[in-house]
Parts: structure tokens; sequence; C-alpha cells
């Protein structure tokens, strides 16, 4: 039965129990009576969805503490093994597979180098399937228990009614490519469980707004460097994030070639594929051989050696860079004003740590006064696998926002289109 609003009684249980679950996940342990300030519920209420949810597995008692002159009162908290989800980081250098319980502690992983054939999608879509049942199998989780997986990707997703996510990476060389139905194609998983595939730099912000740096902020961003830039705008009408092209953004006219095709994108100065190329291009020489990641780590090696004297070439590159990336960030500052930005991804982890203080005085430059003076910057806290903790929010939040209840398996019906879809391109 509906009531004047359009909501029905279902509707009312589901946002109580989403409000119980929500608060004991991110302020629990909590008693019942504590309960009640931080939902708005009454008492009743809280006794009726407390007694729903321990009767679903998702909440335990967790102790109790002294009242003042009564009894003790319980202490509940969300149930660590009631749910299990995965999240997936397709990096630059490999594919990041890690299974989570309920409040996200790690309980196995796997990764698959990406070499030669990088971004070839079959490869990608091969690693994911086979990541998904190694973690499984490591852990002993069945694939019932999932609520979900989470997958990090360079590029645009567009999520569609027939093809469900698709993802424009262009440069990895992904043109409206059907991520979602391919995954659903090869999956062992059970028809109820779902991928929710969102772009990385989105998750990494979803993870370090929920349990990182961005913990208390209204209005922050997020940025991601890796080979390539990415980043996240959260705001109070955005809450959840919403991914911005950012590395695109042109920094120099006419300068040098981006991976997209287009000239003077920040990507081209900032990301490290294109850091390392200036570096090489000066006469610097990473290790032959070595990935992006091990010879960044040796040009800062270079630029700023624990003995002995810098390596001029590498100093002079990393310094043009924090340049690059403070002017980058005075545009985010000036279109946004953000309350906080945030570095992540690993090479923003690497390079944050040496040169910060100069990116922050390169914005401050750069930007208009005002906004610049409200804004902090400061490195991410979850270090090199937040996409893979923010992709895990993902099914973990649709898990929330359907008050604790499970997806249906969908059932059998006509072809759905993606599947047209997959047999034009061959699959």
């Amino acid at each position: 039965m509906a009531g004047r609003n359009g909501r029905t009684v279902r509707d009312l249980r589901r946002a109580n129990r989403a409000a119980v679950l929500q608060r004991l996940y991110f302020d629990g342990p909590l008693s019942r009576f504590e309960l009640g300030p931080v939902t708005g519920l009454s008492s009743g209420s809280i006794s009726n969805v407390v007694a729903d949810l321990v009767a679903d597995g998702l909440v335990e008692e967790a102790g109790s503490v002294d009242s003042d002159g009564g009894r003790p009162r319980t202490l509940l908290r969300v149930a660590p093994g009631a749910g299990h989800m995965i999240g997936v980081d397709v990096g630059e250098t490999r594919v990041r597979v890690e299974l989570f319980d309920l409040t996200l502690t790690e309980l196995a992983r796997a990764e698959r180098p990406l070499e030669q054939q990088r971004y070839e999608v079959d490869v990608i879509v091969g690693h994911i399937r086979d990541g998904v049942a190694e973690v499984l199998a490591d852990a002993g989780i069945a694939p019932e228990q999932l609520l979900g997986v989470g997958i990090g990707v360079p590029g645009i997703v567009e999520h569609t009614p027939d093809s469900g996510a698709v993802v424009h990476g262009q440069t990895i060389g992904w043109d409206a490519v059907p991520l979602e139905a391919l995954l659903r194609s090869t999956s062992q998983l059970p028809d109820g469980v779902r991928y929710f595939i969102d772009n990385g730099a989105k998750t990494l912000g979803q993870a370090e707004m929920w349990f990182g740096a961005g913990r208390g902020a209204h209005n922050a961003i997020v940025v991601l460097f890796g080979s390539g830039v990415g980043a996240c705008l959260v705001t109070p009408e955005v809450e959840h994030g919403r991914a911005v092209e950012w590395g695109h953004l042109t920094v120099r006219v006419r300068g040098r070639r981006c991976r997209c095709g287009a000239l003077g994108c920040l990507e081209a100065y900032a990301g490290a594929e294109s850091l390392l190329d200036r570096w090489r291009e000066e006469g610097g020489r990473p290790p032959e051989g070595a990935d992006e990641e091990t010879a960044l780590s040796a040009m800062l090696a270079a630029a700023y050696p624990s003995g002995g004297e810098a390596d001029p070439v590498a100093l002079g590159v990393l310094e043009e860079t924090a340049e690059y990336l403070g002017a980058g960030l005075s545009d985010l500052i000036n279109l946004f004003q953000p309350e906080r930005i945030l570095i992540g991804g690993w090479a923003g982890l690497q390079l944050g740590a040496r040169f910060l203080p100069a990116v922050r005085r390169y914005a401050a430059s750069y930007a208009l006064r005002h906004p610049a003076e409200k804004v902090t910057i400061e490195l991410g806290r979850l270090g090199p696998d937040a996409v893979t903790v923010g992709a895990a929010i993902l099914p973990l939040a649709d898990f929330f926002a359907r008050g604790g209840r499970r997806l249906e398996p969908v059932p059998e019906g006509p072809v759905p289109v993606w599947r047209a879809a997959l047999e034009e391109r061959g699959h």
C-alpha cells in the first residue's frame, strides 16, 4: 500500500533497515539506545529493525557497556561474514582482484600482470574471470555468498539498459566495449550476482571518501595518477562522485601528443608513462625491461638520492612535472572550489611523497586566491589498493541501498540485446 508521498510500507522498511545498517557500519558498535538519535527512528522501530537484521544474520552482538544506573546495554555491529564483495582494479600494469568480507577486510587477492597485450579486451576479461575464481577458491567462499563484483576501469563508463556497462577508453583503444556483457557471457557466477563497473578514479574517490582522507568532507576532489591521470568530483549534489576526464584538460597549446591523440593534455606531461618518456628523451636511462612502477622508482631515486649527487635530468623533469600538476590542480580549484584535494594512485603516492610541497605552491600561485586559501591538498591514505577497495564498495553501497536484501536471480527470458551485440563482435 502506498502512502501520500508514493512510498509503500516495503519502501519504508527498506529505508529503515538501510539507515540502521549504515550507522552500525560507519559508527558501530552501537547500542539500540544510541541508534535512535543517529538514525531518527523511534525506539520501537529500532527494536523491530534490529530484530529483523539479527534474524537475517546481518547484525550481531559485540559485547556490552554500562548504562547510567540501569542494566548494561548490548552493543551491536555488522556481522563481517554476512556477505562478501570482490573488487577489481583494471590498472596500467596489472589486473588486481581482491575478495573482502562485509567489513572490507581483505580475505584473498590475485594479480595478473599486463605486458605486451596490455588492454586486449579478451585478455582483460579472462584475467577478471580467472582472478574471481582464484580468490573465491583461496578463501573457500561459495559464489552464492557474493553481494557482487565491483570493477574499476580506465575511461568513460556508460550504463545502458541493453548492454549494461559499456566502456569508452580512448587512451587504451577501447571503443564502446560492452565489458559487462562480455563478463556475463563467460561468467561462472550465479545469476543474482551482479557486476558493478565504473571509472577507476571514481572508485578511488569512493574509497577515500568512505574510509580515507576524504571522510567528513562535503566537497572534495580525488585525483588518480598512474600511467594516465583522472579525477573524481564529490559534492553534496553528487555524493557518490562523478568521474571527470581531468587528464585530458589542455595545459599547453600545441604541446606533446597525448595517448588520446590530442596535443597538450595534462596526461601527456604528468602521467607516469609520459613522464618516463620525457626522461628518456632528455637522456635518462630507466632500468632495462622494468615496468612503469619500477622505472618511476628508479627515476625518483636518481633525482633524490640518499647520498651523492642528484641526476640533473631526472630532477629537472620531475620539477617541471610538479609545476604541471600544480597548474592542473589550480583549474580544479577555480572550477569546483573544493575544500579538499586528495592525490592517489600508485604514481601519485610515489610522486607526492617527494614533491607535495612544490605542487601545493604551484597550485596556489596559479589558482584564484580566495578558493586557493580554502582548499587543502593531501595524499590519499588508502595506498595503492584504494581502487579495488572502492570497486568493492560499489556492490556494498547497492546492498545498503536495498536495506541489506540480496538481489533475486533474474529469470531466463528472450535472448537479450547484449548477447546479439556480442555475436556481432564475434564472441
